[in-house]
């Protein structure tokens, strides 16, 4: 990651292009505080397919251990509304 002032962003902005495409994050600052941050366009995914398919198995695994609650009608003849 590189950070780097306004003024000088705009007098490198074509090398600082050249990073990000590169795969390289540039954080352009104001008064030492961050404003803009240049990513590239085609990242490198944040999740793999094994994670995600590992994250829905315990989601069907957790739906099939949920048990159904009472009806609405049970609680309406119950006298509760539902």
């Amino acid at each position: 990651m590189q950070s780097i002032g306004i003024a000088e962003a705009k007098n490198n902005f074509s090398a600082l292009i050249d990073s990000v495409e590169k795969g390289e994050e540039v954080r352009i600052t104001r008064h030492g505080k961050e404003v803009v941050r240049m990513l590239p366009v085609r990242r490198k995914p944040v999740i793999t397919d094994e994670q995600i398919a590992r994250e829905l198995g315990q989601i069907d695994a957790l739906h099939a251990a949920i048990l159904p609650g009472t009806s609405a009608s049970a609680l309406l003849n119950q006298g509760r509304q539902p």
